[in-house]
């Protein structure tokens, strides 16, 4: 990341752009910074001004306590302004859920694509998610943050023999750097089910994207996504998981955010 702003509450957000055009802001779900969706930054620079950050909490972004939703909105707020005072969005994962609450706050937005934004679909999944929440909290506040991450992969659907593997791996330092970034990204989520409320207020054009390989629930909450905003348009991508290509998820963003 080669520039930096200051957000509202002072912390400063790291950043890098690409290419020419209206501006697109990629936002990043959990586990992860900017330089994971950079991959994605490349084919769509063809024909867009691509903009890649690093949410607070991670990489070479700072942070600022306490934590609220809001100071992330408030962050792509500065970032847009940065950038010419008016962006499509981007979210995939926990950061679709980000992305999709920017917009309904009324940021100069003018599209948002989402990528399988985890919205519980069931009883079930939504008591799962509060008990994830209860137990990352308490990892957290006693700094057992290996443990922190390991429940984060237990929900994500990873075996134990993988997750045990993960923590000999080089990659498991790393993970555990930005593992307190997961309670912002559970925040984000608020109870995990679908907000329908919010994203009723959202008053530009919204695609949400699922893998057709990916579980049908993905789908299921993508659906949702799409019936619950005013204007709302639903694809999936053949043969795609949730790990999905950047060259075949960048062409159906151009033509939407071409729009």
């Amino acid at each position: 990341m080669d520039k930096n702003i200051l957000s509202r509450d002072g912390t400063s957000l790291a950043y890098e752009s690409a290419g020419r055009g209206s501006v697109v802001v990629l936002v990043s779900g959990a586990m992860s910074t900017g330089a994971t969706v950079a991959p994605l930054a490349a084919p769509l620079s063809e024909r867009f001004q691509v903009v890649v950050y690093d949410r607070r909490g991670r990489g070479a972004s700072g942070d600022t306590a306490p934590y609220a939703v809001e100071r992330e909105v408030e962050d792509l707020a500065a970032l847009i302004e940065a950038v010419g005072g008016r962006a499509s969005l981007y979210g995939v994962s926990s950061g679709g859920a980000l992305a999709l609450r920017a917009a309904a706050s009324g940021l100069p937005v003018r599209h948002v694509a989402v990528y399988e934004t985890p919205y519980a679909m069931s009883a079930e999944d939504l008591a799962e998610r509060a008990r994830y929440g209860e137990r990352l909290t308490a990892a957290l506040a006693e700094g057992r943050r290996g443990d922190a991450v390991e429940l984060f992969l237990r929900l994500t659907g990873l075996g134990e023999d993988v997750i045990q593997g993960a923590r000999q791996s080089p990659m498991w330092a790393g993970m555990e750097s930005i593992a307190p970034s997961l309670a912002y990204d559970d925040a984000v989520m608020g109870d995990g089910g679908v907000p329908r409320e919010l994203l009723a207020a959202i008053r530009v054009p919204v695609l949400a994207i699922a893998g057709d390989a990916s579980p049908a629930w993905m789908r299921e909450a993508a659906r949702a996504v799409v019936e619950s905003v005013p204007r709302g348009t639903y694809r999936t991508l053949e043969g795609q998981t949730h790990m999905v290509e950047p060259d075949v998820l960048a062409p159906v963003l151009a033509e939407f955010f071409a729009r």
